[in-house]
């Protein structure tokens, strides 16, 4: 190879600097990273509390102060930190991605930081076509203060300034609005987000003359006495969340650096709402939307807390999932749970009145922790046939607690079953089913058992079978009325005397019902298919009580029309009371039977 083709080659592979378009960038971040504009607000004041705490690391005495002042589409944010060189300025400022976190002497202190992104001053882009930043140095005492000015085409000029320029050590930063972002350059919207963000921070932060910070926060301030506390807290809660809460719950956890309170909702809200939290990062409002923060289980508290140990994302505005925040997640739901429990031991009345709002998050709770179950079983209600129950009571109350799975399986047999005697739990709310099937595992021998069909005809009793023989025509010709609704017709004895006919079936009955109208709408293959598939699953039924007086009267008829039309009449009124969702052929059945039994008494009475 010659020497020229050698040169080109080596040419070629020379490395190239990306060109940023920071147009681009901007529009990326304003639509992309941040949620909103507001962030550049946060992004000011991360870097003005950075740079103190840099400062201070080596100058313990160094003043703390950040001041913001906004006027007339405009913004300037002093500090007294660290500062700036030129050669600082450069290397920093005007390289995006670059963080002075990195920079030498201060890498073992970087978690007193804010900011990890070397982001920076680029956010406030977002609503500024200018930025200017004045700087002077407090490590080199000699140099002079020095001028960065940055526009949003990419361009910036770096320039020293005299001395008076900035006499003492620390930095200013100026914005101007771009157009139609003045609005967040007021002096109302600064002094409103500067508290929203740094309420907590440890600095003297003000906007003009107005103070930004209110500590200590408000659940480690001294309060006369508990109760006086727990107003405070009210409040306090009232004022971020919109709402009073039931009660308030400490969450203190030294070794993660966490402190804060969770706030208990005073109204029921859905288990697959996610709860959203308020998180400060070492002072700083790092989101208040945190999702990810508490147990799924724990919806029923809202927290806000300040902690030093979790990691943010990119954008500052969540945290980052990782080991430390499951850590944080399982520590803060113990103390949920503990605040619980000791409800449980020493305050019944303030437990009875969570429970009443809130008895599904600890159902969710109980459902994977026994010890929880255990202490709650005394004060967690369930629907049962002897009314609203705990399982404690109800157990004591019955041998064997049958449970239903289903709402209306419940509805079906719970009168008939009360007038059994037999308990039955209705299990077709949420989570319910689950905590009775874990009965045994926290009060051994108990005897669980779900009720189906067969358990509550057990219990019916038998017609004399001379008497069911004596209606054998009667019971064929109804039970070939409803055969095509793939329902059977028995006979038995029970009460109350007020129900005529009760309607039973199970989930195996449902499903070969389910099967057999599919067969009947599906073309030839699947109907084969589908019909390859019946079982043998038991069928739903008709169980007529024969101390009823109508069905005593009905079972005499000789019609076997008119028989056909009171089955099919007392087989939709039983669908009805059992709370039934309706099939297109059950309404129609009810239809036909309503307008045959018209028909019957119109031809009755013009027959006299």
């Amino acid at each position: 190879m010659d020497s020229q083709t050698s040169q080109s080659s080596q040419a070629s592979q020379s490395p190239h600097t990306f060109q940023v378009d920071l147009r681009g960038l901007v529009d990326l971040l304003s639509h992309h990273l941040y949620s909103s504009p507001k962030v550049y607000l946060r992004e000011l004041l991360q870097n003005a509390v950075d740079a103190i705490t840099a400062r201070r690391a080596e100058e313990p005495s160094a003043p703390a102060r950040v001041r913001l002042h906004a006027a007339d589409g405009s913004l300037r944010v002093e500090d007294s930190g660290v500062g700036l060189t030129e050669s600082d300025v450069h290397s920093l400022l005007a390289t995006i991605g670059r963080s002075s976190k990195r920079a030498d002497g201060l890498q073992e202190a970087r978690s007193d930081f804010l900011g990890q992104f070397g982001i920076g001053l680029l956010a406030c882009f977002v609503v500024a076509e200018r930025i200017r930043v004045v700087s002077r140095s407090a490590r080199t005492p000699g140099a002079p203060p020095v001028e960065w000015t940055a526009s949003d085409d990419g361009s910036y000029t770096v320039r020293t300034l005299p001395d008076e320029a900035r006499p003492e050590p620390g930095t200013t930063v100026h914005l101007v609005a771009r157009a139609g972002a003045a609005e967040w350059l007021s002096p109302e919207r600064v002094l409103a987000l500067a508290r929203d963000f740094g309420s907590l921070l440890p600095y003297d932060v003000r906007v003009g003359e107005e103070a930004v910070t209110d500590l200590p926060a408000p659940w480690d301030r001294p309060y006369p006495s508990p109760a006086a506390r727990r107003v405070a807290l009210a409040r306090h809660c009232h004022e971020l969340f919109g709402f009073s809460p039931l009660d308030s719950i400490d969450l203190d956890l030294p070794l993660a650096g966490i402190r804060g309170v969770a706030h208990v909702l005073p109204s029921a809200v859905s288990p697959a709402q996610r709860a959203t939290h308020r998180v400060h990062l070492k002072g700083m409002l790092l989101t208040e939307r945190a999702e990810q923060l508490l147990p799924e289980w724990a919806f029923f508290v809202r927290c806000v807390l300040d902690t030093d140990s979790l990691r943010p994302t990119a954008s500052r505005e969540s945290l980052y999932e990782d080991e430390t925040l499951a850590a944080v997640r399982e520590a803060l739901g113990e103390r949920i749970r503990s605040w619980l429990t000791g409800l449980a031991a020493g305050d019944p009345e303030r437990l009875s009145a969570f429970l009443a709002v809130h008895h599904l998050g600890v159902k969710s709770l109980a459902r994977h922790d026994a010890d929880m179950l255990r202490t709650m079983l005394p004060w967690l209600p369930f629907e049962t046939t002897d009314g609203q129950l705990s399982l404690e009571e109800f157990a004591q109350r019955h041998p064997v607690v049958h449970f239903t799975r289903t709402v209306e399986e419940y509805r079906q047999v719970a009168p008939i079953a009360a007038a059994q005697g037999v308990g039955v739990v209705n299990g077709g709310y949420t989570y319910d089913s689950e905590l009775v099937e874990a009965l045994p595992s926290v009060r051994p021998g108990t005897v669980v058992a779900e009720l189906d069909a067969d358990t509550v005809t057990a219990h019916l009793d038998a017609v004399d079978p001379a008497e069911e023989l004596a209606l054998a025509g009667f019971l064929a010709a109804a039970r070939a009325k409803l055969d095509p609704l793939g329902c059977d017709v028995v006979l038995r004895a029970f009460h109350p005397l007020s129900v005529p006919a009760l309607h039973l079936d199970d989930r195996a009955a449902r499903h070969e019902q389910a099967r057999a109208e599919a067969e009947e709408q599906a073309d030839e293959l699947w109907a084969g298919i589908l019909g390859s598939l019946r079982g043998s699953a038991p069928r739903a039924r008709l169980v007529l009580n024969h101390l009823n007086p109508l069905i005593r009267r009905i079972s005499s008829l000789r019609d076997r029309e008119l028989i056909g039309t009171a089955t099919e009449s007392l087989y939709g009124q039983a669908l009805l009371m059992a709370q039934r969702p309706l099939r297109p052929a059950d309404s129609a059945l009810l239809n036909r039977a309503f307008i045959g039994l018209l028909e019957w008494a119109t031809h009755g009475e013009n027959g006299r």
